[in-house]
């Protein structure tokens, strides 16, 4: 397995409670077919730009993982069909 990390940011209109519950979530799916290394809450950011011309803040979570290509086309899929996220990006880490 490989090591990745995503950056996730949330609709900045969700509560705590329904990111919170989302994180759960994503975290469930990693766990599947791979493993949770981290996850660190940053927090309700400003953005560089304006996103979806109506986005100028989001919810930013980061989560290390280990996983294969399954793993990432299932995450990758949910994250595009979701409303809940503004904007994501997976990255695999050197070894």
């Amino acid at each position: 397995m490989n090591s990745y990390e995503t950056v996730i940011i949330y609709n900045p209109e969700l509560s705590t409670e329904q990111i919170s519950e989302n994180i759960e979530k994503i975290k469930g799916m990693i766990s599947a077919k791979g493993e949770v290394e981290t996850v660190e809450e940053w927090g309700k950011r400003k953005l560089a730009y304006k996103i979806k011309n109506k986005f100028t803040e989001g919810y930013y979570v980061l989560i290390n993982f280990k996983g294969n290509n399954e793993l990432l086309a299932d995450l990758d899929h949910g994250f595009k069909i979701s409303e809940n996220f503004v904007r994501h990006m997976i990255i695999k880490k050197d070894a």
